[in-house]
């Protein structure tokens, strides 16, 4: 649940509670957070989702050094 307190009015926005009801309309929906100005709002918790990587520690070990090799030129010669 991502709780916003409005710094205009001072009330804490959740979103069930729906909006602020100052000028500044501070209004929460699921994941967002919208406002008049967001810099007058403080967001006090959030829902901080871990991305999951679709790549195992090894996998990623691999490619780093994958991404490191250099590539080996080859001279011909000219007839």
């Amino acid at each position: 649940m991502i709780v916003v307190r409005c710094k205009d009015c001072g009330v804490e926005v959740t979103n069930q509670s729906g909006s602020c009801g100052c000028p500044n309309m501070v209004r929460v929906n699921e994941d967002t957070v919208t406002a008049i100005d967001l810099t007058r709002t403080i967001m006090v918790r959030s829902n901080h989702v871990k991305e999951k990587s679709a790549l195992s520690p090894d996998d990623l070990a691999f490619q780093e050094k994958r991404r490191k090799r250099k590539v080996r030129k080859l001279d011909f010669e000219v007839r």
